[in-house]
């Protein structure tokens, strides 16, 4: 048997820690990109094909890298074929993280113990189709079996929250919130997209965005809208962190420029996508709201991948562009305004652990416990070598104990054991310290509380669900 109860648990403290405190604790997924729409139907899966690979780049890219050819990717190859393809590939991930949780799943959600190969690959496919198929495996019943409290969808400013809506009127059991994802209305730089969008905007609010004030009304329009409907989260995806200050009747003339058609130059973008942010980020600061910024993801870098499939397919990559400044100047613009909003910074590049976890004790305001905080191993990083590194930036340069812990940033409904895998590293990483004599015995109690706040207390009272 591979997973074990005591997986990555390596002494007797870990263990302890993992199976008296944090295994049974539920889960508050906080930010991810499952489709409403799936849960307010209570989908039933075709198949642990449609389930497991039917939008998870990661594996694409692993299918990818072990010569599998695309049709049997994202393309006509029935699921049998393509699941029959996966298990080819999985002997060959050993060592990507993909191994743990490929096999995490299998066990939690099918009870399955046994390695998926391509030996294996017939009784393991039955077996998992049988029990979506009969066995009452849906999309809601998937968020009951792994014990979930809440979830936060991804949401554009113009989606209508029917499911949400749907889902709550029903009266099912499980919290899903809109989180508020504004990124089309700060894209000025695909002219044409842009104004597609706006004109989207705009039928969506029943008024023509004609003005940069029309636009502006527009969206707190729609951030009203979302509160209403449950929102208190905002994210937003700055591949660079724009900061180039512009007062609003500059930002008005720019944005003009690019409703008539106009190409700006990459200085007229920063300065008006500049002022965007900050407008988004006064009104997260109004309603009480917490802000996340996804930093540094370098997108669609392979032109023909892009052009066959698509965004989110498995072609973007890790940028390297220098945050600091820029992010500080954002930060400070809004602090001294008293409008920063609590605020989680996630980074794609590992090498910025140590820059942003220093950046948070910046922007602390010694009121809120964690109001500033450094997220999660994300994207690239959401392994355990990547974890560690964000848990050991966090260590040095802040408060550990006020961590908001994990979150899937997933569109699968299997993949809720990252939140098992996390647990058990952390507990593993306090174990050792504890064992080692780096933590007191004595101060147990308070690792105990630290391992029970960081699985699921942090983040429901940060968020307040």
């Amino acid at each position: 048997m591979f997973i074990t109860e005591d997986f990555l648990l390596s002494n007797d403290t870990a263990r302890r820690l993992y199976h008296d405190h944090a295994e049974k604790l539920p889960i508050i997924d906080y930010h991810c990109h499952l489709m409403p729409s799936m849960v307010a139907a209570d989908y039933r899966f075709r198949s642990i094909t449609e389930l497991w690979l039917g939008g998870d780049h990661y594996k694409w890219r692993a299918m990818r890298a072990n010569g599998v050819p695309e049709e049997y990717i994202t393309g006509k190859a029935d699921d049998w074929s393509k699941f029959q393809k996966w298990a080819e590939t999985v002997p060959y991930t050993l060592r990507n993280p993909l191994y743990h949780w490929t096999h995490l799943e299998l066990k939690t959600a099918f009870g399955i113990d046994e390695l998926l190969t391509p030996a294996t690959a017939r009784a393991i496919y039955d077996h998992c189709n049988d029990m979506l198929q009969h066995g009452g495996l849906t999309a809601r019943a998937l968020m009951r079996l792994y014990h979930v409290e809440t979830v936060c969808t991804t949401d554009d400013p113009c989606d209508t929250l029917e499911y949400h809506r749907r889902v709550k009127a029903e009266g099912f059991e499980i919290k899903m919130l809109p989180a508020w994802r504004p990124d089309k209305a700060m894209a000025v730089n695909d002219t044409d997209a842009y104004n597609a969008y706006m004109n989207r905007l705009g039928e969506t609010v029943g008024k023509d965005i004609k003005h940069y004030d029309d636009l502006i009304d527009a969206l707190k329009t729609r951030h009203d809208f979302f509160a209403r409907n449950g929102c208190s989260v905002a994210d937003h995806a700055l591949a660079e962190v724009p900061f180039a200050p512009c007062g609003r009747d500059e930002a008005a003339k720019l944005w003009q420029r690019v409703r008539e058609g106009e190409t700006l130059d990459k200085a007229g973008t920063a300065r008006l996508q500049t002022a965007l942010l900050l407008e988004f980020c006064r009104m997260n600061h109004e309603k009480g709201w917490v802000q996340q910024f996804h930093i540094g993801a370098l997108r669609n870098v392979n032109t023909r991948g892009f052009r066959a499939l698509g965004p989110d397919t498995g072609y973007d990559t890790i940028g390297d562009w220098s945050c600091a400044e820029h992010l500080a100047g954002l930060l400070d613009a809004l602090d001294v305004d008293d409008c920063l909003a609590k605020t989680i910074l996630y980074n794609l590049n590992p090498t910025d652990n140590t820059v942003l976890a220093a950046m948070i004790g910046t922007y602390q305001d010694g009121l809120t416990p964690g109001k500033m905080q450094l997220g999660s191993g994300w994207w690239f990083n959401d392994q355990l070598t990547g974890m560690r590194q964000q848990m050991e930036a966090l260590s040095l340069q802040g408060l550990l104990s006020r961590f908001v812990g994990m979150l899937t940033d997933s569109r699968s409904f299997l993949s809720y054991p990252r939140h098992e895998y996390f647990r058990r590293l952390l507990c593993d990483i306090l174990g050792n310290d504890v064992e080692r004599g780096l933590i007191p015995r004595e101060a147990m109690e308070r690792v105990e509380g630290m391992v029970e706040d960081i699985s699921y207390y942090n983040a429901k009272n940060y968020f307040g669900f």
